[in-house]
């Protein structure tokens, strides 16, 4: 299959090689994540990173909203924060002897949800619904978020002192979940010269605006799809269900994120249509927190990352022609 690309998807295409670029300048040697936050926003998503401490995540979410032209915000979740921190909440203007809302931390284009599993299930619960249905209602009146709306929430690696899983039907609500890791030795070394002469984020340049980036989800959105490939995400999400290695396989909400995803990455490679690969791209970034391991995966020593790759493996792949 011939692919041309319309002159809207080209701009696009123009517009997102620009966002890495600049976003480059101060994330050094962290391409692959930078292009998978991207894919993520342009599909309409929703970001989770699980990381430790210090490897650039608010550096990466801060950058982004820079070349995006989008308002940022961030909120550090201990375990005190409030539903009404997040949401916002209504109080008594004694000038007017009206109630007024007053905005929450997340009333903005671009959330950083910084170690949101430090927090209580409650204060969680008020950031989870707002990612889900895109407005916030607060005694009893509904207030529309901006658009675009995006949240990147970042969490500690299970295990760290006053941290608490995120339960599987909050974990669903991340297109995907990402992992920064340390950098690679020569990326380091990189990332001291450039502090040495002191690159700040305010180098990073708007190269996007709001408006662009809502109608390039719409563009994204309409890529091209062939039902072969279609039912090739539905035969992997039922492998996910029918494997007796997981006794949780990929949810219906996690196959359209996985068919979002998959939209964006061609148009980033440089199709109007999507191919297999586009879809093994980005695969255990969107599945993996999404499954839970069976006893008998444990008994063998086996990992999500295996099993997916197993899946992978076994499952027919369609030509696309």
């Amino acid at each position: 299959m011939q692919s041309t690309l319309t002159g809207e998807q080209a701009k696009v295409l123009s517009l997102s090689q620009s966002v890495i670029s600049e976003v480059r300048k101060v994330v050094i040697g962290k391409d692959e994540i930078i292009i998978k936050v991207l894919l993520s926003i342009l599909a309409g998503g929703h970001i989770l990173i699980e990381d430790i401490p210090g490897v650039g995540k608010t550096t990466l979410a801060l950058a982004m909203s820079k070349a995006l032209s989008l308002d940022y915000k961030r909120m550090q979740f201990t375990p005190d924060v409030l539903p009404s921190d997040v949401v916002g909440f209504t109080m008594l203007n004694k000038e007017t002897n009206r109630f007024e809302y007053k905005k929450g931390a997340a009333m903005t284009n671009l959330f950083l949800a910084d170690e949101i599993n430090r927090t209580s299930s409650k204060t969680q619960s008020a950031l989870l619904e707002l990612m889900e249905e895109g407005k916030v209602t607060v005694d009893g009146k509904t207030y529309k978020l901006p658009d675009p709306y995006i949240v990147i929430a970042t969490q500690n690696p299970v295990g760290s002192i006053g941290t608490q899983m995120l339960p599987e039907s909050q974990m669903d609500r991340f297109i995907v979940r990402l992992t920064m890791g340390y950098p690679n030795i020569s990326s380091e070394v990189e990332m001291l010269k450039t502090k040495q002469n002191y690159v700040s984020v305010d180098s990073v340049q708007p190269v996007v605006s709001a408006a662009e980036l809502i109608k390039a989800k719409e563009i994204v959105d309409a890529i091209y799809i062939n039902d072969a490939v279609l039912e090739y995400i539905v035969r992997l999400a039922d492998a996910t269900r029918n494997n007796q290695y997981l006794k949780l396989g990929l949810s219906p909400r996690g196959t359209i994120a996985l068919l979002k995803i998959t939209k964006a990455t061609a148009l980033l490679k440089g199709r109007d249509y999507v191919i297999p690969d586009d879809i093994h791209y980005c695969f255990n970034d969107v599945v993996l927190h999404r499954i839970i391991l069976s006893s008998k995966s444990k008994v063998n020593g086996l990992t999500g990352e295996q099993v997916l790759k197993d899946i992978l493996s076994t499952v027919p792949v369609p030509k696309v022609q």
